[in-house]
């Protein structure tokens, strides 16, 4: 019913990020497939209960060319009529695809979404509840509750399921970082979608993740600005496309 797709390039302190996140696909009730990016990394590295998953394929790339470039490559093996693109070291609930792909196929929209779970390395949680409200909205709703580039971001990228042909049509940018941000506001450009007020994934918070690393935060505003804008300049063009074909 659904692919997940995932780049890693197995780092030493992230060579077990992947089990927990395999572990948490195996406790989902719907079925899936899983396509893990390796962004120039050997696969003779893979933690053995992927390696022995049939339901998850792998994308040996040669050279490193970046998280967003593999998931991109990576989509090329998706088959099923619904993707969701995640990070290696995040986890998602147990009843995480059933509900947003329910929501997904009863509504008849392009895309599901729901709320994020910060874990801190010492035990608590903290539920992050996306700006965009839940609740059916139109196709380029999400942006308008992105206000400025420096405010939360509108929706969290890895919340998304979307059929696949629209993961197709709202790929990933050439950033560095920040390239799920233009992604996320893609998929709801292109058509409606229903986010829920239930937490569907848990975001990893640890000193080996991207956001904790030095030299993170010199990029980050730069590439919100080129998110922000590129969702707003998406947009106004589609709206603009739609009034011309009903003027």
């Amino acid at each position: 019913m659904i692919t997940v797709v995932v780049a890693s390039r197995q780092h030493e302190d992230r060579l077990d990020c992947l089990t927990p996140i395999h572990a948490s696909l195996t406790r989902q009730s719907v079925s899936w497939e899983a396509v893990n990016a390796l962004d120039g990394a050997s696969p003779d590295r893979l933690p053995i209960p992927l390696a022995e998953d049939p339901r998850v394929r792998t994308l040996a790339l040669p050279r490193p060319v970046g998280a967003a470039c593999a998931r991109n490559l990576a989509l090329n093996q998706a088959h099923t009529r619904c993707t969701n693109r995640a990070d290696n070291d995040d986890e998602f609930t147990d009843d995480a695809m059933s509900v947003r792909l329910d929501a997904l196929e009863s509504t008849g929209v392009g895309w599901s979404a729901g709320w994020g779970e910060d874990q801190h390395s010492d035990g608590p949680t903290t539920l992050w509840r996306c700006p965009t409200p839940p609740g059916r909205h139109k196709a380029g709703d999400v942006w308008t509750y992105w206000k400025s580039p420096t405010d939360p971001i509108p929706i969290g990228p890895t919340t998304i399921p979307a059929r696949t042909d629209l993961v197709r049509a709202a790929p990933m940018g050439g950033l560095v970082q920040g390239e799920d941000y233009g992604a996320a506001l893609g998929v709801t450009c292109l058509a409606p979608g229903i986010p829920l007020p239930v937490p569907v994934y848990k975001n990893r918070k640890w000193d080996g993740q991207m956001t904790a690393r030095d030299g993170y935060d010199q990029p980050e505003a730069a590439a919100r600005e080129h998110a922000w804008a590129y969702g707003r300049s998406l947009r106004a063009v589609l709206r603009h496309g739609q009034d011309l074909v009903h003027g």
